[in-house]
């Protein structure tokens, strides 16, 4: 696994909610730290974003887990995921790491996951700037700030075919008793999501939270942007319906041209299932609709139920209250 090199460096992490506006609160940062001003007065020489989401790392899914526009394309083919080896994901000149680095066909997992934002976190301190972990994942950010060490464990076929024919329901029930936490902010509807969580703690014998732990060896500021609930329904509305209006059904249908099955596609989860399944001619447009809307409000509940649980999080309404914590904590 790879370690940090310092202990002289600090880190910031943007968190809330999807639809939140936390890309653009990092860029925005990213942004003002890279100023003549702030570096002079912090001593750094400006900032760099990874994401910490676990579907903007997949390559040829843009619209619908809301990546930002990069400034240049990537011109690989995303069904083999293969990137050009010097390409760098930037956005508005900010370097991004931890997107489409992965092809949708394969199996991505925290454990990489990790290992990939900790190599970023490094390459980013030598330079001297300041990392910014920004995504609404709260697994991605805690297995990177907390440093939960989840082991490797190898898929076990057997156990995976004896889960695979129990109900979603059932698979459900299971892990609220064998892991409570992990239920509670778990994709309920998401099938491999449940069997990979059972398949870790019957392995393992123990939840993942207390598995062993590394924490970072830099300080560490978290910021979460604060919405209230009438905000977030709106502005997930608004932007699913961009999305729509950007072309995220052409998107999906263009993951299925590449190879991937509609079951595959269906197991990103969330609003991906459900346009999916109208895609299959399985529901009406108006069932999609609505669908899409609330799974996404129930994401939402989820991740809040995750974050709350962190009183490290400091909660801001304004990037205006984010910036005086950042230079408070620089």
């Amino acid at each position: 696994m790879t370690k940090l090199k310092t202990n002289n460096y600090k880190l910031i992490t943007i968190v809330g909610p999807t639809a939140s506006g936390k890309s653009e609160m990092a860029v925005k940062l990213a942004l003002r730290l890279g100023s003549g001003q702030a570096k002079k007065r912090f001593g750094i020489n400006g900032a760099e974003v990874i994401s910490a989401d676990s579907r903007q790392v997949y390559k040829g899914m843009d619209i619908g887990t809301g990546k930002v526009t990069p400034d240049t394309k990537n011109s690989s083919n995303f069904s083999t995921g293969q990137a050009k080896k010097k390409y760098i994901f930037t956005h508005k000149g900010i370097p991004h790491y931890c997107i489409d680095i992965a092809s949708p066909k394969r199996r991505f997992t925290v454990v990489q996951y990790r290992k990939l934002a900790l190599k970023a976190i490094n390459k980013i301190f030598k330079k001297n700037k300041v990392p910014i972990l920004c995504g609404g994942t709260g697994f991605y950010i805690q297995a990177v700030v907390d440093g939960i060490v989840i082991p490797e464990i190898k898929p076990d076929w057997k156990l995976r075919r004896k889960l695979e024919k129990k109900s979603i329901e059932k698979l459900y029930k299971m892990l609220k008793k064998l892991d409570p936490k992990r239920a509670k902010t778990i994709e309920i509807k998401n099938k491999r999501r449940l069997i990979r969580a059972l398949e870790i703690i019957i392995k393992t014998k123990k939840p993942v939270p207390a598995l062993k732990k590394k924490p970072l060896p830099c300080s560490v500021l978290m910021v979460g942007i604060k919405k209230s609930p009438e905000e977030l329904k709106k502005l997930i509305k608004k932007r699913f319906l961009k999305w729509l209006k950007d072309g995220f059904l052409k998107e999906i249908e263009k993951l299925k041209k590449s190879g991937l099955s509609w079951k595959k596609i269906e197991e990103f989860g969330i609003h991906y299932r459900v346009v999916a399944q109208y895609l299959q001619k399985q529901i009406s447009y108006q069932e999609m609709m609505e669908s899409s809307l609330k799974e996404l409000q129930n994401y939402v509940k989820r991740q809040m139920t995750w974050f709350k649980r962190d009183k490290r999080i400091h909660w801001v309404k304004s990037y205006k209250e984010a910036e005086k914590l950042v230079k408070n904590f620089l």
